[in-house]
């Protein structure tokens, strides 16, 4: 049976894609780690974020101009190479696009704008127990990397 091919139109995102990206957000902290966000929260974190590039970047992937999955891109300086990490943050899909391509359509597109931006390294980091979206990192060609992250809740 061939797979279903979709064409996804592969976007930094816009301001009217803020509603979308805010509820993705909410959808995948209660799907991934049980969270439960606020949108009336989380709409201002979207908008504080798409209007100001220091604090992220999102790719949005589109099916026939509506937003069907997204990510945020950050920035991470490293002295040691003098050039940029880019962080991938914040993924969701739609569960009725999943295993279609759709993240690595978007991660494709990160790949090529790393390239044009001299990036030295995509990243991301994932729940210890998200073992499908561990999965779908590995087909892209991501590795998994020696380090361990260590967090403190200030607040």
């Amino acid at each position: 049976m061939e797979k279903e091919r979709i064409n996804y139109e592969v976007v930094v995102g816009n301001a009217g894609d803020i509603r979308a990206i805010a509820q993705f957000q909410v959808d995948m902290a209660l799907e991934s780690e049980g969270t439960v966000l606020d949108i009336e929260t989380v709409l201002p974190g979207v908008t504080a974020a798409m209007n100001d590039p220091q604090k992220g970047t999102y790719i949005v992937a589109r099916v026939n101009g509506e937003p069907i999955s997204s990510l945020m891109l950050t920035r991470e300086w490293s002295d040691w190479t003098n050039r940029w990490y880019w962080w991938i943050q914040s993924v969701f899909v739609k569960p009725e696009y999943r295993g279609k391509g759709a993240y690595r359509a978007m991660y494709e597109r990160i790949k090529e704008m790393a390239k044009e931006n001299g990036v030295n390294q995509i990243r991301l980091y994932v729940d210890k127990t998200n073992y499908r979206a561990q999965e779908v990192y590995k087909k892209v060609g991501m590795d998994e990397c020696h380090y361990l992250m260590y967090e403190e809740v200030l607040g």
